[in-house]
């Protein structure tokens, strides 16, 4: 464990480019995941509707299943930093703004807004990284980022609703829209010609997009995610919807056995992060990648047949632990399949197809939790997670675990 946190840490002192997209992560993440929990009281407070709520949810993941269907090619002929520096000046906008919105459908137009510009801003931001550390150091680059984004999830949700209990939802809001102002000035210092090393000619819009569709359907890596994260996507979404149910009805330990379940997902998801790039170097990819799949299938299944919430919360933990390695591994393995000209576009379509596989599973799973009830539920999580792992393990073996050969680039301006 030492071992790691000298190298995450020597890794954020060492490159002044990685250290500032590390605070950006840090100070915009922070203040999302508060937001996240201040939008959700603000609209149930107003509304006293859960369809208002799920309106709220919809509006947030929605722009980014768009942007991957038809604007994707975007994130790699625009640059990188312009696009991550503009959709912060455009969410430090909304969160101004969300304060004097007199209703709910302004709220969630607003959330909205803000979930199109992060639908641009996560992929530029994954897709430039690669350039901004030695290769050796992608792994460990990889794994500070996903580890500070699930740190300030679990972090930020408390301080969110702790917040806004005692002074309502106003005060997060400007508090999030002080975190993108100074991410926005920390990514300004990023020399822009690093997020992109090279550019290639468009052939078109129409053409760009159809060929990033046919570079995930033929790189092996690309394919590997798209295959195993949509089905470990539809096995989370199932959870997603049963957990609340598994605490209160099954184990009858009602908030407070909810809470407990959320906690320890979220520190199982720290700790994947946190120690994903020391496994991937002590054991090769598919075997990491299919083991954080498999460990999440065991969890679900774990729980499925926990006696009580006390034995649940350790299988939550472990499947957020494998959740939390697979994150990083998804992005290492499109990192490495698609070449710098290709890769935002490759992060924005496997992104939106797997936001697309979690609603439809979403709405789906509402049905089966009734009919069923949360412990067939989670089985059937635990049971589409191992055909997840053999998938992921099939496809990922034999992949190369040194950068895609780059498609023929002229310099970028």
């Amino acid at each position: 464990m030492l071992g790691s946190i000298r190298r995450q840490l020597g890794l954020v002192r060492g490159g002044t480019s990685f250290r500032l997209l590390f605070l950006s992560t840090l100070v915009s993440g922070l203040g999302t995941w508060m937001a996240v929990i201040a939008l959700t009281v603000d609209v149930f407070d107003r509304t006293h509707s859960a369809k208002w709520v799920s309106a709220l949810l919809i509006a947030d993941f929605l722009p980014a299943v768009a942007i991957g269907l038809t604007l994707g090619p975007v994130v790699d002929r625009i640059s990188r930093k312009l696009l991550m520096v503009g959709a912060d000046v455009v969410r430090f906008a909304v969160f101004a703004a969300l304060p004097f919105a007199d209703s709910p459908l302004r709220v969630v137009i607003l959330a909205g807004v803000a979930g199109f510009a992060t639908g641009f801003a996560r992929p530029a931001a994954y897709a430039g990284l690669p350039n901004l550390v030695p290769d050796a150091d992608l792994p460990t680059a990889n794994s500070v980022l996903r580890t500070v984004d699930n740190l300030t999830a679990t972090t930020g949700t408390l301080l969110g609703g702790a917040i806004s209990a005692a002074a309502g939802p106003h005060p997060v809001y400007a508090i999030n829209a002080a975190t993108f102002a100074l991410s926005a000035l920390l990514l300004a210092g990023l020399p822009g010609r690093l997020l992109r090393a090279a550019e290639v000619p468009s052939k078109g819009h129409w053409q760009d997009l159809v060929e990033g569709f046919a570079l995930v359907r033929r790189s092996r890596p690309l394919l590997a995610v798209f295959v195993a994260w949509n089905l470990m996507g539809l096995a989370n979404a199932t959870v997603n919807v049963a957990e609340v149910a598994l605490a209160k009805v099954s184990f009858n330990a009602g908030d407070f056995g909810f809470g407990l379940l959320w906690t320890a997902s979220g520190i199982g998801l720290v700790f994947g992060a946190f120690f994903a790039a020391s496994s991937l170097a002590k054991r090769g990819l598919a075997t990491v990648y299919g083991g954080g799949l498999a460990l999440m299938a065991f969890g679900f299944a774990a729980a499925a047949v926990s006696p009580n919430v006390w034995v649940a919360v350790w299988c939550v933990a472990l499947t957020g632990l494998g959740n939390g390695a697979v994150v990083v591994y998804n992005s290492l393995l499109v990192q490495r399949g698609a070449p710098d000209a290709f890769r935002g576009r490759a992060f924005a379509v496997l992104m939106s197809a797997y936001f697309a596989l979690v609603g439809l599973g979403m709405i789906a799973a509402g049905p089966i939790v009734d009919r069923f009830g949360a412990r067939w539920a989670y089985a059937g999580a635990g049971a589409l997670g191992a055909v997840a792992a053999v998938a992921g393990l099939a496809l990922a073996r034999g992949v190369r675990e040194e950068p895609a050969p780059e498609a023929k680039p002229v310099p970028a301006a």
